[in-house]
């Protein structure tokens, strides 16, 4: 038994002390990022401004629709975020029904109809304005949000499948809702009506280009780089080297954007601050209604983070390009378009800090006052049974009982059905991660709990070790997990009454 606690990260998961660092903890220039992030809007108005010519330069060369230097920028900045994804993790992403029907509903049925609303409640008199916001609100972030993502503390894995599953929908729903909103309803309503025909090449690429290379590059650098020098040279030495990439990224793309559209933007500033309303209104609903409903659900901080920002979140280039091609570059259309990234650069750089406020506000634990009883549960893999206790001591208990776990040979990942079990009681421990059982760990327990799995543990003089005889639910049916999952909770109540006698009433109430 090692002497030394090793932990497996937790990704989209850090202390709740560093949430007040978080922006610093990728590169050095993200302490100050709102601050190079308005510079670089600054920058690249400026140069578009004053040289009007550059934005037909930077222009001329093109990946689809899209600039070559805005398409070079969003593969930096989204590849370094990919790369973090832990792969084989995904399956308990696409296992959450809640995560995944949320996503889609806030994403395909409740963003483009609150743009659709928006657009029309502020740009009545505006048509073209209006027709380029609803093709805002049709197009759903595949990009940007990735970084957004990972400033909040979301889920990494949750915001690649979700990012995943908004690009299979922009390929095949875009051109419908578009027609479906800018003709359709507003017949049915008797409001005027738009023709518009979307080029279905246009978004393919989009997706392909932005998503597909950097989507591949991140899995093949990961594959490849723990096969040849292991996970924690990837992890510990790797990452940490290219993970500022994606922040020079950003900051690039930023200028080059805004260096494109410039001119336009402050050629126009009444119809840009006309526009900018009902977008900063969108912003606010979609990200407050997502993070309520992901707090609602018990997702979690992080899949609640990631949820929120990719429900937030636009594709302002696939909206651009769509605009140009149906409407022209200098249509109010496209305007509607380049305003967009104008608004939501600082809009979601200030909800990344409301999302960590939210974080400790409704998610972190309350201060620890370090008398209280200390549980370890222990079990070979930390991977099922002793993953379950911890998860009902900390619901019947609360902060009352300081509970931690771990095992001798820890998993890969928490048993998947362990998680299902789990979540139809209201219980999330899908953050969770296997942890090695240590000396330290042990010595600092009042109580020591191994599951029936043969993990020993070495004995400290005054302390007091139980071993329940439970059944290993590794390749079990949820019918068995749950009768296992049921008799840990019984067990855990009772450890929980005799440890907190004066809170015995808390602990027996109905679960």
């Amino acid at each position: 038994m090692s002497d030394t606690v090793t932990e497996h990260p937790r990704p989209g998961h850090n202390d709740h002390h560093d949430d007040q660092h978080v922006i610093a903890k990728m590169s050095t220039l993200d302490r100050f990022l709102p601050v190079w992030i308005l510079a670089a809007m600054a920058l690249g108005l400026g140069l578009g401004r004053l040289i009007p010519s550059l934005a037909g330069d930077l222009d001329t060369v093109k990946v689809g629709s899209v600039s070559l230097p805005i398409a070079v920028g969003l593969l930096l900045m989204m590849y370094p975020v990919l790369a973090k994804v832990r792969y084989n993790r995904l399956d308990r992403v696409t296992g959450d029904r809640r995560l995944l029907v949320s996503s889609l509903l806030l994403n395909w049925v409740i963003g483009p109809a609150l743009m659709f609303a928006l657009a029309w409640l502020f740009l009545p008199d505006l048509p073209a304005y209006r027709t380029g916001l609803i093709i805002v609100g049709l197009a759903r972030c595949i990009a940007m949000v990735l970084i957004w993502n990972e400033l909040s503390c979301g889920d990494r894995e949750a915001a690649a499948v979700l990012v995943a599953l908004n690009s299979v929908f922009q390929i095949l729903a875009f051109a419908a809702l578009g027609w479906f909103y800018l003709h359709v309803l507003p017949g049915w309503l008797g409001l005027s009506q738009t023709e518009a025909h979307f080029s279905v090449t246009t978004i393919v690429v989009s997706v392909l280009v932005f998503l597909g290379i950097p989507l591949v590059a991140g899995f093949l650098t990961r594959t490849i780089g723990e096969r040849r020098r292991g996970r924690d040279w990837y992890e510990t030495r790797f990452l940490p080297r290219v993970a500022p990439v994606a922040l020079y990224g950003l900051l690039f793309t930023i200028v080059i954007l805004f260096a494109l559209q410039g001119h336009t933007i402050t050629s126009n500033p009444g119809d840009v601050a006309r526009i900018a309303i009902p977008l900063v209104a969108y912003f606010a609903i979609m990200f407050g209604g997502s993070f309520v409903l992901g707090y609602r659900l018990r997702l979690g901080y992080p899949k609640t983070a990631t949820l929120s920002f990719t429900a937030a979140g636009n594709n302002f280039e696939l909206a651009i390009a769509v605009a140009i091609g149906v409407f022209g570059v200098t249509s109010g259309q496209a305007l509607a378009g380049v305003v967009g990234p104008l608004i939501e650069v600082p809009v979601l750089v200030a909800l990344v800090y409301v999302a960590l406020w939210a974080r400790r506000r409704f998610f972190a634990p309350a201060p620890r006052t370090g008398n209280e009883p200390s549980v370890l549960f222990v079990c070979v893999h930390n991977a099922g049974r002793s993953q379950m206790a911890q998860g009902w001591l900390r619901r019947l208990a609360g902060n009352a009982i300081e509970v931690r776990s771990g095992g001798s040979e820890p998993a890969e990942q928490v048993n998947p059905t362990a998680v299902e079990a789990m979540r139809e009681v209201g219980i999330d421990i899908t953050a969770e991660t296997p942890k090695i059982l240590t000396l330290d760990a042990v010595r600092d327990s009042d109580v020591v709990v191994t599951m029936g799995c043969g993990d020993a543990c070495p004995i400290f003089p005054g302390k007091r070790y139980e071993d329940w005889d439970l059944a290993d639910p590794a390749g079990q049916p949820i019918e068995v997990v749950r009768q296992v999952r049921d008799e840990i909770r019984d067990r855990v109540r009772t450890l929980v009454a005799e440890l907190l006698p004066a809170t015995e009433h808390r602990a027996q109430r109905p679960v």
